[in-house]
């Protein structure tokens, strides 16, 4: 699911922070959709006391726990997202120094008065 760790320039720091967002928003919405998915099918289950609502209490019990996995995930997108972000601020003049020299040279301009 992600690159390898080899930080070895900035575009490797943020193709893995997008690579890690990436799948961290999918998984939460995978997790998202097992949880109300299984909440329905648990819901479905007699409760062996009898009780009124009892197995959509029990089922809600249960699916609270991947809903809370899959805000750990929506979180844990949301910081990868915000590890590049202050890894540019934190490095932006090291970047800036090096995307200064790593531009192409400037194309001659023609100056047409001079004949």
């Amino acid at each position: 699911l992600l690159p390898a760790p080899e930080f070895t320039s900035p575009a490797e720091v943020r193709n893995y922070c997008n690579s890690l967002r990436a799948a961290a928003v999918t998984l939460s919405i995978e997790v998202a959709m097992g949880a109300e998915i299984l909440k329905g099918v648990l819901a479905a289950v007699p409760d062996p006391q009898g009780r009124a609502f009892g197995s959509r209490i029990r089922a809600q019990k249960v699916a609270r726990k991947l809903n809370k996995a899959a805000d750990a995930l929506r979180d844990a997108a949301k910081n990868a997202a915000a590890a590049y972000s202050t890894f540019q601020q934190e490095y932006e003049e090291e970047i800036n120094r090096v995307r200064h020299r790593a531009r192409r040279p400037q194309q001659p301009v023609i100056n047409w008065s001079q004949q």
